[in-house]
């Protein structure tokens, strides 16, 4: 029978813990053997873009596609289709902007546990909405932190944020410009709309960690070709990040990186077939632009759970 999940319902069936562990378990396993993913298809509409990313996973005998749309106007609104591929049945929709917001900040807290150094202190987040709000909620699931910096672009934005986040996590927050978020940062989470590098990478300490998860198309980019040099780089998958990903694709068009600087995906890292192992002042970076298999993921975890 075909179930309809709202919003408020896909957010109270999964807890962050829940999707950590689903997320990490699927990226750990040999998935490409059993997984069709193509890359993301990108639709420009008048006013955004539609965004497109099916996922078929053998194994489970499951398949799923997200829609979502991106504008300027409108925001972000995405909606998942879950489908049992062994009777073609839609077992059910999802409206799924939640969705998306915890399975990016499950990823970014996968990554931050197996790249970050084990007694990072500060979370430095820079942006101020449904993603900057995801990580601060799912981050200190992987990591003890003590304190949290937030750098936006508007202070009305800011500041209610910052309200928000205490009256609902009880985490105090402190606003601060990029140049502080950037320099006294462990932990660094970059989940913006800016189409252009938010610090000067030459702000960063030794043995820094970053996630960047807000820009997904080739000429935009979030960090700057500095930050990129003086990374050991990551990504979520291959194809995806060569597809879309300007923070690597900007430096690799200057000639300043090739493809070689990216030491490894998501799977090779959670699975052990490679190993970021360096000194304590590495910096190093993992670059998300969302896979389809994390959709996947979590919407069969939301369906089993509303039935168990």
């Amino acid at each position: 029978m075909l179930r309809y999940f709202r919003e408020d319902e896909v957010k109270q069936l999964v807890e962050p813990g829940q999707a950590i562990s689903a997320v990490r378990a699927a990226f750990a396993r040999d998935f490409r053997k059993t997984l069709q993913m193509p890359v993301r298809m990108h639709l420009e509409l008048g006013g955004g873009i539609l965004l497109l990313m099916p996922c078929h996973d053998k194994e489970l005998n499951l398949a799923g596609v997200k829609t979502v749309t991106v504008g300027a106007q409108a925001g972000v609104n995405a909606t998942y289709t879950l489908i049992d591929t062994s009777t073609g049945n839609i077992l059910a929709i999802m409206e799924a902007n939640n969705l998306t917001d915890l399975r990016t900040a499950a990823t970014s807290a996968i990554a931050t546990d197996l790249l970050s150094l084990e007694d990072v202190k500060t979370l430095g987040i820079f942006g101020a909405g449904r993603q900057a709000f995801a990580h601060l909620t799912v981050l200190p699931r992987v990591r003890s932190f003590q304190r949290y910096l937030i750098c936006g672009s508007g202070r009305g934005e800011i500041s209610s944020f910052c309200s928000r986040v205490k009256a609902e996590l009880g985490i105090k927050v402190e606003a601060v410009d990029a140049r502080i978020c950037a320099r006294e940062s462990d932990v660094i989470c970059t989940c913006t709309t800016s189409p252009q590098p938010l610090f000067d990478g030459d702000w960063l300490r030794p043995g820094t960690h970053l996630n960047l998860v807000g820009a997904f198309q080739p000429h935009t980019r979030e960090v700057d070709t500095k930050t990129i040099q003086r990374a050991r780089v990551v990504v979520d998958t291959y194809e995806g990040s060569l597809a879309e990903a300007g923070d690597l694709l900007i430096p690799m068009n200057e000639q300043v990186i090739d493809r070689a600087h990216i030491l490894a995906d998501l799977h090779e890292i959670a699975s052990g077939e490679k190993s970021l192992s360096g000194s304590a002042g590495d910096i190093t970076l993992f670059k998300s632009v969302g896979c389809a298999l994390e959709d996947l993921v979590i919407a069969s975890l939301v369906y089993e759970r509303a039935h168990a």
